[in-house]
């Protein structure tokens, strides 16, 4: 009777200690997966932000800006347009009118 009282004693000892270790496992893994939804939720954020200016930073306006001001793109015009006749066309090319102005 000792011996089986011992050997329930021990079983009870190791499945307190077993409980225990699991119950801070998954407090431990609970924390951990917070942090995780937190560091998503200021990913998330920080993406929508991201897209805000990528948004901004393509408006057609500022891209004309940009082109005219770093590039010196600038419109093409009749006076620029240089007509190149088809593959074997037999008619001469329509010279460009002449420009009334210097290129920028």
């Amino acid at each position: 009777m000792l011996r089986m009282n011992l050997l329930l004693a021990a079983a009870l000892l190791a499945s307190a200690l077993y409980l225990v270790r699991t119950t801070y496992e998954s407090r431990k893994l609970f924390v951990a997966l917070e942090a995780e939804h937190a560091r998503e939720r200021r990913l998330q954020i920080e993406l929508e932000q991201l897209e805000v200016a990528k948004r901004a930073q393509a408006t057609p306006l500022r891209v004309e800006k940009i082109a005219r001001e770093k590039l010196r793109m600038f419109n093409a015009s009749p006076a620029l347009t240089h007509y190149v006749p088809a593959a074997g066309a037999s008619a001469p090319a329509v010279p460009a009118p002449a420009a009334s102005g210097a290129m920028r």
